[in-house]
């Protein structure tokens, strides 16, 4: 199969398992979906231990990939109490933005330029925000000003930074520290389960009366959302290894929109030609983002 079509079906399983998560949210709370699930991911993740390049790994390199899931991990919760609090159609586009927060944070604290592409994708990212936030009875500065007023926004906020930061460190590890895909993945489930169950024993104390209370239909959803987790993170590794990650990540942000238009359908949420437009407006400014990434 060429890079492409490994990268779409990426970005399919991607949109499925948004999809999923919004469903069993609407049961479970974010933290407890977020710690079951971190069980399962490892668990289906393990193979990736059997191929992974230990010389790679030094004590450095450990360090950083472990602070790396701290923040990933509380990102991904906050992925979650979005996905719990908003439409799926509103809280997955705006997840979009990410990119622009790269590029505007190695350009402040990297010194990295900005070039006419990069400016423009932001600029359009800044756009399609603004389309979906948008409502018939919204001041002028309403659709950005909604993320300092609503609570449920200010997940996708802290979301969005956790997210620029790992960004930022996953190029290091890659670049810097030659720590290869597979060896990041296995080790990077090994890291949220332990993150996720500390996470766990702070808020709501021991997991113990959660793993045995939870019912089959929740576990068997959550096994479901496992499995694809890890089919969308190995296909997107294989297109990694066909093409230029800038191009894979492109085609990637497609699951935002099949998500978007899917999810909303199943889940019957409003305004979705609006929300569907701006989203494809937000995707092609990630795609000039990355023109030269």
């Amino acid at each position: 199969m060429t890079w492409f079509v490994i990268a779409f079906i990426s970005a399919f399983l991607s949109a499925l398992a948004a999809i999923f998560q919004k469903k069993v949210l609407f049961k479970e709370s974010a933290l407890e979906f977020s710690f079951l699930l971190s069980v399962f991911n490892l668990i289906f993740a393990l193979p990736f231990l059997f191929f992974a390049d230990y010389s790679t790994l030094t004590i450095p390199s450990l360090l950083i990939l472990y602070g790396k899931t701290i923040l990933g991990a509380l990102a991904f919760w906050c992925v979650m109490l979005s996905l719990k609090n908003l439409e799926i159609s509103r809280a997955l586009p705006l997840l979009v933005i990410t990119p622009a927060f790269v590029a505007v944070f190695a350009f402040v604290f990297l010194s990295e330029s900005l070039n006419a592409y990069q400016i423009g994708g932001i600029g359009l990212i800044l756009v399609g925000t603004y389309i979906l936030e948008t409502k018939s009875n919204n001041e002028l500065l309403e659709p950005f000003l909604v993320f300092v007023r609503s609570k449920k926004h200010h997940y996708i906020i802290f979301a969005l930074l956790f997210f620029t930061i790992t960004a930022i460190v996953d190029k290091l590890l890659l670049s810097e520290y030659k720590l290869p895909p597979f060896t990041m993945v296995g080790f990077q489930q090994i890291f949220f389960l332990f993150n996720f169950s500390l996470i766990y024993l702070f808020v709501k104390g021991n997991p113990k009366k959660l793993i045995k209370n939870t019912n089959k239909e929740i576990y068997l959803w959550i096994i479901v959302i496992a499995i694809i987790t890890i089919g969308y993170r190995w296909t997107q590794i294989e297109a990694f290894k066909l093409a230029p990650i800038a191009l894979v990540l492109a085609v990637k942000r497609i699951s935002v929109f099949f998500a978007t238009i899917i999810g909303g359908k199943i889940f019957k949420e409003l305004n979705l030609t609006r929300k569907a437009i701006a989203t494809i407006i937000m995707i092609i400014g990630v795609f000039l983002i990355n023109q030269n990434l």
